[in-house]
């Protein structure tokens, strides 16, 4: 295994811190926002900011439409289920419980790479995964072990659960995508022209939803200033910056290794609940982060 560098530890850093402001700021629109339609709504906005950077790839219609199965697989993986999925989790389970079923991500990534891809997990990789749960598990606790035993599972869990195996997919088609989507097949396509394309097909899916949404249930949109600067969070932080971010860093370091950074999601979800409710960090969140850490650590180290 590659040593873990710096730049791949920042890369993949930025997209847990990111992705907790998306799950706080989700949260705090329910009742304002649809999930669905809240989906919706985040990825045209991140297309309409990207369509300036990303233009060129909509260029050559035949390259698109020569690799379409592909691109409507990832964009319904990574922006139409997984992102939908997490929003309408958060309307129907309790944060604890997205963080706990979030923590399984590591095991998810490691079982698709070794079962679709050929790639078996180290003793060090689940050594790492291991202790990185640990961590993520004692943030889950507030400290107390035994407040594990106290969580109650709801319906809404098996919608995380779901979105956590498609983010797996989603990451190993980054990483090992089919033979046309490598060099020297692959279009000449920047990083903003292959999000815009990843983003264009996965509002295909998510456009469906949020119409469901709307014929089928009673949820309505409050408009109102606090939604309209959530929106422009959503779009481009958790969006734009984040999937750039993770393509790096999947790209450099590898799927099962970025699964360990993102169990520092609920780490920095929990700093940024505590702030917000001006409560202080306690002594169980370094806890939990040094022992996340380490598990990158370990999990990265050559054998």
């Amino acid at each position: 295994m590659t040593p873990l560098a710096p730049r791949t530890a920042l890369l993949m850093t930025v997209p847990p811190l990111l992705w907790a402001g998306n799950a706080v700021v989700g949260r705090m629109v329910v009742g304002s926002v649809p999930p669905l339609t809240l989906n919706f709504l985040r990825w045209t906005l991140a297309m309409v900011l990207l369509l300036p950077l990303g233009w060129r790839a909509l260029r050559d219609p035949g390259a698109i439409t020569a690799r379409w199965k592909h691109l409507l697989l990832i964009g319904l993986l990574g922006v139409g289920s997984y992102n939908s999925l997490q929003y309408l989790a958060l309307v129907t389970t309790t944060p604890i419980n997205v963080t706990l079923i979030a923590a399984s991500s590591p095991v998810w990534m490691l079982a698709v790479g070794a079962l679709f891809h050929g790639e078996h997990p180290t003793r060090r990789q689940i050594a790492g995964a291991l202790l990185s749960l640990a961590g993520v598990l004692l943030v889950i606790a507030r400290g107390d072990p035994a407040a594990l035993a106290r969580v109650h599972f709801v319906t809404g869990d098996l919608y995380v659960l779901v979105a956590i195996v498609a983010w797996a997919f989603y990451s190993w088609q980054l990483a090992r995508p089919p033979a046309h989507m490598r060099e020297p097949q692959r279009p000449d396509w920047d990083w903003a022209g292959f999000l815009l394309l990843q983003t264009l097909f996965g509002l295909l899916g998510s456009g469906a939803a949020a119409i469901g949404e709307a014929a089928f249930t009673h949820a309505s949109l409050h408009w109102s200033g606090w939604v309209v600067a959530a929106l422009v969070y959503v779009a481009i932080g958790p969006s734009i910056i984040a999937y750039r971010c993770w393509g790096l860093g999947v790209a450099q370091g590898g799927p099962a290794l970025a699964a360990f950074f993102g169990n520092l999601t609920p780490v920095f979800a929990a700093l940024m609940s505590a702030a917000a409710l001006g409560e202080a960090p306690r002594w169980y969140h370094a806890v939990a982060f040094a022992m996340i850490v380490g598990g990158i650590f370990v999990s990265s180290r050559r054998g």
